[in-house]
């Protein structure tokens, strides 16, 4: 069954691939969450916990999250229809391709207002915004995020450039973007971690912080939070791999891919933190702030920094395109179906999924000021999705994928996609078919107070 080409097109190398994955993986999870779910889970415990989910659960269900899409080569939801036809399943398994589509789109919603806040703070840099005062800093955050017209024009820039580049399809638009953009964020990355090493003994602190465990701080909601993160930087059970992995040309190995974009988004996520650390600790804040984290901390170093305004433009830039990498991978998959099955052109299934995603991402917006009251199950619209896409829908689509490649499909299938040795190959088998859902499943029963 399986199709030699998409019809939206593929990626023109393997570089190209990586590149693409990567930057969907690498995004506001690694210097935006990452950092803040660090600080508040208590350091070095949950950074370990982290890196053995990638390990263990992250990396086989990407590489069966790309085989699947690669066999597919359609959108996730037409991709799960096809392959469970092929496997001879319940047709029902379409839905998951469906949960994920979903799962993007929420995503999206409050992302791209995260991603507003960095676009905001391009020009508090620029027009000298920034300062050594923590709580002027604070102040003028604060301000920001009480804003809803701020808030929400911000979100919608956002959105048409995301918008924009999907609209131009897989070369001219997804690829041109990350291959300029994903190289520029980690030179700047680099210059960072740079400028923390001149903190001194705030240095070391943020290091002993980031790399030296307490177990005590750990409890069954920081390991389903840590599981939720690999899933969520990752780009897991959100279809954005799968659809990225239709687009694969054939001869492209799937497994060192995986292994590669997976070390590139680790390694960024831990320079993040040992880029941010030491700046919480030499300006006297808390590492367990929140959401607001990298927007109080940055902003002092550069207002501290000569020439401090041009780095704090381009970090905000990078940090803007970084996001915008991670947001076209999100929208692709829902802009592919309405192609595969509506018949629509790229260019408007782009502004129908937009516009959708965008009006959702105003009552986020809100949630942070006008409509701070609005409770669902006791948290805000903003806090509500980020925890039902991180640590649920993401993981039990996870769970999914791993069921379905190491058990539903016909091995000869996923042997022909992955082209390994038979011990590489019993290895990853045994991982994706055992390991990866059966921890997903205990750290589910634990929260629930089931196990």
């Amino acid at each position: 069954m399986a199709k030699t080409k998409s019809i939206h097109g593929e990626w023109s190398s393997r570089f190209a691939y990586i590149l693409a994955a990567t930057g969907s993986a690498v995004g506001l999870g690694n210097i935006w969450k990452f950092p803040y779910i660090t600080g508040e889970n208590g350091g070095g415990a949950f950074v370990l916990v982290y890196l053995g989910c990638v390990l263990a659960i992250g990396i086989p269900i990407m590489i069966a999250e790309t085989l699947m899409g690669r066999r597919g080569r359609q959108s996730p939801i037409n991709t799960l229809r096809d392959l469970s036809a092929e496997a001879g399943v319940s047709p029902h398994w379409q839905y998951l391709g469906w949960m994920g589509v979903v799962a993007g789109v929420l995503i999206l919603s409050y992302y791209s207002v995260i991603a507003g806040w960095a676009i905001a703070y391009v020009f508090k840099a620029f027009f000298g915004g920034f300062s050594a005062d923590a709580a002027i800093v604070k102040s003028s955050f604060d301000n920001l995020v009480a804003s809803p017209g701020q808030l929400i024009f911000w979100h919608s820039v956002f959105m048409v450039a995301t918008i924009s580049v999907v609209m131009r399809g897989v070369k001219g638009g997804l690829e041109k973007a990350v291959l300029l953009l994903m190289p520029a964020l980690l030179a700047l990355l680099f210059l960072l971690v740079a400028y923390a090493m001149t903190t001194g003994e705030y240095y070391f602190q943020g290091l002993s912080f980031l790399f030296s465990p307490d177990f005590s701080e750990i409890d069954s909601d920081a390991v389903l939070t840590a599981m939720g993160h690999a899933f969520f930087t990752l780009g897991l059970g959100m279809g954005a791999i799968m659809v990225y992995g239709s687009y694969m040309p054939k001869g492209i190995s799937i497994v060192k891919t995986s292994l590669y974009i997976a070390g590139a988004d680790t390694i960024v996520a831990l320079l993040a933190g040992i880029a941010i650390f030491p700046l919480v600790f030499a300006n006297g804040l808390e590492p367990g702030s929140g959401p607001g984290l990298i927007f109080q901390t940055l902003p002092i170093a550069f207002g501290n920094m000569t020439g401090g305004w041009l780095f704090g433009v381009l970090f905000f830039v990078l940090l803007v395109f970084a996001a915008l990498t991670s947001s076209i991978s999100l929208v692709e998959p829902i802009v592919a179906w309405l192609v595969e099955n509506k018949g629509v052109s790229r260019a408007k299934a782009s502004v129908i999924s937009g516009g959708a995603i965008w009006a959702l991402g105003v009552s986020v917006a809100l949630s942070f000021n006008s409509w701070s009251d609005v409770k669902i199950f006791d948290k805000t619209i903003f806090n509500f999705l980020d925890y039902l896409t991180a640590n649920l829908m993401l993981p039990i689509g996870g769970f999914c994928i791993a069921v379905f490649a190491g058990w539903l499909m016909h091995q000869k299938d996923v042997r022909n996609e992955l082209n390994l040795p038979d011990q590489q190959y019993e290895i990853w088998k045994f991982l994706v078919s055992y390991i990866a859902p059966a921890a997903v499943f205990i750290v589910f029963l634990h929260v629930l107070g089931l196990f």
